[in-house]
């Protein structure tokens, strides 16, 4: 048992038209090599729709406690302290672009709150905050994202 440090933001890099459902994603994840990465579980504890709509995709208690199964496969090495949720989008055209719908935006923005009132040390980043990690995920500026909500101090300090 290990207490929740971290709220990881993440895109699943798909244009923006196309509908990602809660199977795809687990299937990106858990499917054997080459189909998926044949990992033993998905990377994403929620997936938020183009519409808004947040869709669970792996369980998890309401506890400050990551317990071994609710670990998800979000960010290697961090995974143990964190919950990763993922907007449908991030690409266009192939390239990396922020791609979210005013709807996502209100979503993530929810999520982030109650994450914020629910959790008082949680701390919140992108993926591509981390070390060593893609820098184009999850296409927009977590840390921009606080300050224009007012918790800019969620961003760690170590970042």
């Amino acid at each position: 048992m290990r207490p929740l440090k971290y709220l990881v933001i993440h895109c699943t890099y798909t244009e923006p038209d196309y509908h990602v459902t809660k199977e795809q994603v687990i299937d990106w994840h858990t499917a054997p090599k080459p189909i998926g990465r044949g990992w033993s579980r998905v990377g994403y504890t929620d997936l938020i729709q183009q519409d808004g709509t947040i869709i669970n995709l792996h369980p998890f208690d309401s506890d400050n406690i990551v317990d071994n199964w609710e670990i998800t496969n979000g960010v290697r090495g961090w995974n143990n302290y964190s919950r990763h949720i993922v907007y449908a989008g991030g690409k266009l055209q192939g390239r990396a672009v922020d791609t979210r719908t005013p709807q996502q935006v209100t979503s993530i923005k929810i999520y982030i709150e109650w994450m914020a009132r629910r959790y008082p040390d949680i701390e919140i980043l992108g993926h591509r905050d981390f070390p060593n990690v893609a820098k184009d995920c999850p296409c927009f500026s977590v840390k921009d994202l606080l300050t224009e909500m007012g918790l800019q101090e969620k961003f760690p300090t170590w970042k």
